[in-house]
């Protein structure tokens, strides 16, 4: 039997690594390279960052469709694509400005402009609506990453083999944590800010020329043989039975889904979490370099990012082990078992608490705080997706998840944004804004801290108060 499917699944691993490759690059370029250079705050950053949230949570939406229209191939293509031409357009936004802004004539009179000045506004203003633009295309192309890869699983892996051919592709997204801070900052340290999103985003368009020859339908490949094939259409025969018994099955409308405790359930739960996420994501490059002086590109800020998503990388594996656990050893019910599981992982936030006052020892300890907090999202998220597959019939996971994103993606949006607003405020307030002991942009961090460490119990005890047990939509 030849093993052709193996070769896809990596091409899907690497396609996964260069979307979060691609989707770091501004994070960690913004604070040391990008915000002098067109005199941005940051709010600034903020808005930029909510509004990516929001425009990936839309596009979210309509990204499965697509890649059904289109088939995988051309799907996925298209998706890369759009991704890398977006990832490597923010490479032309300091030309651009200078387009708009009469007053600088080149891209090095950029942060020449005297800081708070109407020029430097002019530029703030323009260079930010630029990088929206970029951000927007690189969010549609991108949201057609998990769905295109997830489609091309089930059309060369059985049932059986699945769940690991999707671990091994979305294993990507921790390897492009890891290699991110690694590779992004000495690019834009060495070859400019520039440079990194167009070397970054090129690997996308790299990828698109060995997927065009390496991918048909297996029916169709010339790399798969008949042994091959007959392994991975297995599933036939039963696959056809059970739709034959499920033909009759109802699906809810989608705005009927509002109706149910459980719908809303999952939106509280996506609602308040998700933007924590994408916060520690987005904001921890500055957060480091604010507090501690220690730029992405140095040896000590590549360090503790580095660190940081290693432990959410390790941590974040036993997710999905502790809910098998209670339901095998405990006799727990699926939903019973994952709510407790989602009640632990929820206490893990908690000990971002302790990060900003750890900070004033070393830097070290809000790099391992960090990440453990964020691998408790990574658990909570891997639960929570299941709860609705506990719920629902089949016919509405999929709209009911959507739903969900869209949730997610708005929340995410208001975090980012009220981040940016009170860092900017807290720092040009100095010393007179106060938090817990803390003065000025400092506290402004605490406070965000604050509300992702309890924002996962939070979610959790109005989770379960909408649904306290088991209990299956019926329609």
């Amino acid at each position: 039997m030849t093993n052709w499917r193996w070769w896809i699944c990596s091409l899907l691993f690497v396609a996964t690594t260069v979307n979060y490759l691609d989707r770091q690059v501004l994070s960690l370029t913004y604070k040391e390279f990008i915000a002098p250079e067109f005199h941005w705050t940051d709010a600034d950053y903020g808005t930029i960052t909510s509004l990516f949230s929001i425009f990936y949570a839309i596009a979210c939406l309509f990204a499965g469709k697509f890649v059904d229209w289109m088939g995988t191939k051309k799907g996925y293509l298209i998706a890369i694509c759009v991704w890398s031409v977006g990832a490597v357009m923010h490479a032309a936004c300091g030309i651009a400005t200078t387009w708009f802004v009469p007053e600088v004539d080149s891209v090095a009179a950029l942060r020449a402009v005297e800081a708070g000045s109407n020029v430097a506004l002019a530029i703030s203003t323009v260079s930010v609506y630029l990088f929206l633009l970029c951000r927007g295309i690189l969010a549609l192309g991108e949201s057609g990453n998990f769905p295109a890869a997830i489609k091309a699983t089930a059309e060369f892996f059985p049932k059986k083999d699945r769940a690991f051919a999707t671990s091994i592709f979305n294993a990507g997204a921790s390897v492009g944590a890891l290699a991110a801070p690694l590779l992004i900052p000495p690019l834009a340290k060495h070859l400019g800010w520039e440079m990194a999103f167009i070397i970054i985003g090129a690997l996308g368009f790299l990828w698109m020329f060995f997927w065009q020859f390496m991918y048909d339908k297996p029916e169709k490949s010339r790399h798969v043989n008949t042994a091959e094939l007959e392994y991975i259409h297995q599933d036939d025969a039963e696959d056809a039975a059970v739709k034959a018994s499920s033909a009759d099955e109802k699906s809810i409308p989608f705005m009927q889904c509002f109706r149910y405790r459980q719908t809303w359930s999952f939106i509280v739960g996506k609602f308040l979490t998700d933007g924590v996420w994408w916060f520690f994501l987005f904001w921890a490059p500055a957060y480091f370099q604010d507090q501690f002086n220690a730029p992405a590109s140095s040896p000590l800020g590549q360090g503790l990012i580095f660190t940081l998503y290693a432990i959410v990388t390790v941590v974040s594996l036993f997710g999905g082990y502790l809910p098998k656990l209670f339901v095998e050893k405990k006799g727990m019910d699926p939903y019973a078992g994952r709510m407790l599981s989602m009640l632990i992982f929820a206490f893990f936030p908690l000990v971002a608490l302790a990060a900003q006052p750890l900070g004033a020892y070393s830097p070290w300890w809000p790099a391992v705080l960090i990440g453990i907090a964020g691998a408790g999202h990574q658990a909570w998220s891997a639960n929570i997706f299941s709860t609705v597959g506990d719920m629902f019939p089949k016919s509405t996971i999929a709209s009911v998840t959507g739903i969900g994103a869209m949730a997610g993606g708005l929340g995410s949006m208001i975090i980012q944004k009220v981040a940016g607003n009170l860092f900017t405020y807290a720092e040009g307030q100095g010393a007179a804004f106060h938090f817990m002991g803390f003065e000025g942009k400092p506290a402004g961090y605490f406070i965000m801290f604050c509300f992702c460490g309890l924002a996962y119990l939070l979610g959790w005890i109005i989770m379960k108060s909408l649904v306290p047990k088991y209990k299956p939509v019926e329609i």
